[in-house]
């Protein structure tokens, strides 16, 4: 019994400890390096001036080609430092925008945000770079913005990389419709330790590897800071955005060479807790939706990574870079 009083206190003790190595971070990440240097574009954005993040990896040996890839809503341009320097060694120019509202671009506590906005932005930031034509990756939310981007700009985009996209189904027909308010109420709820087991659930699986903690860092570190309820106020207004602005319908009208690739062990669905324990069941199947998703595209090509979850580049990087390189070497 002795023995397991000191078990049971450190078992207690390991998610405080876990907390106290967090360092805040404030709102716009001014104290946490990125991997690349990060320059600032200005937008004009409904009266305001904001500032627009981003990171421009060029190769030694550019092969004239761009890739632009695009985050998911809870990460920034950070997760993507491996992609990017492998991308760079074969020859590639890489942007890597922050989204307003993320990473290091600024929180705003006035904006409307839509798809188009963000795709807006993105634009205007690549042809303040000289850049008229480009593969774009979006990853999770940014599957949708990117998809977003392609609709509104198909002869800038090349080819389009769909990774583990969000929105392949429209949760609202499911899932009752939440106000701003409760999204924000949620978010200033959140803590190191639930963050974690969100990731650990619905993006892994149940199968955590200690490299994922950066990236659960970085979001609690901003719930230690002063600035967390503006942090938490645009987390919901793009809450509001994922769950309200659908692409789904719109997959068919994509006229570029589409890759879609897909990891089978996803569960992703906005608003799941919410649904009734019938579309509990239904919602998120991501080996479904990929493949229903690559029949309305018509120039696609779907590539189904077993025992993957929601983060293929961060879980399974090798099988995610493969035929990601094949894709845009064609």
């Amino acid at each position: 019994m002795k023995k397991l009083i000191p078990l049971l206190l450190l078992t207690l003790l390991l998610p405080l400890l876990a907390v106290a190595q967090l360092k805040p971070l404030d709102a716009e990440l001014t104290n946490y390096t990125y991997p690349f240097p990060v320059q600032f574009h200005q937008v004009q954005v409904q009266r305001q001036t904001f500032k627009m993040a981003y990171m421009d990896v060029t190769p030694d040996q550019p092969n004239g080609q761009t890739v632009v890839l695009l985050h998911g809503k809870n990460f920034n341009g950070a997760y993507w430092e491996q992609t990017a320097k492998d991308l760079r060694q074969n020859g590639y120019r890489v942007i890597i925008p922050d989204q307003i509202g993320f990473g290091k671009s600024s929180k705003p506590q006035n904006i409307q945000y839509t798809f188009q906005l963000l795709a807006q932005n993105t634009k205007s930031l690549l042809d303040s770079l000289g850049v008229t034509k480009a593969a774009v990756l979006g990853h999770s939310m940014g599957g949708m913005l990117a998809t977003r981007f392609a609709l509104m700009y198909p002869t800038f985009t090349q080819k389009l990389i769909l990774e583990n996209p969000i929105g392949l189904e429209d949760w609202k027909r499911w899932v009752p419709y939440q106000p701003v308010e409760k999204w924000y109420a949620t978010e200033l709820k959140q803590t190191a330790e639930g963050i974690k087991n969100y990731q650990l659930e619905n993006y892994y699986g149940g199968q955590w590897k200690p490299a994922y903690g950066r990236w659960v860092n970085l979001l609690a570190g901003w719930t230690l800071h002063p600035d967390y309820p503006r942090i938490a106020w645009n987390a919901a207004l793009t809450y509001d955005m994922v769950f309200t602005q659908p692409v789904v319908y719109e997959f068919d009208q994509l006229t570029m060479p589409v890759l879609l690739i897909i990891g089978q062990r996803d569960r992703t669905a906005l608003g799941k807790a919410n649904a009734s324990p019938e579309a509990k069941k239904l919602l998120g199947n991501y080996p479904a939706l990929g493949k229903a998703t690559a029949q309305k595209i018509k120039n696609a090509q779907l590539v189904e990574l077993e025992n993957v979850g929601h983060l293929p580049h961060i879980e399974a990087y090798d099988r995610f870079m493969k035929p990601l390189l094949a894709f845009l070497k064609k």
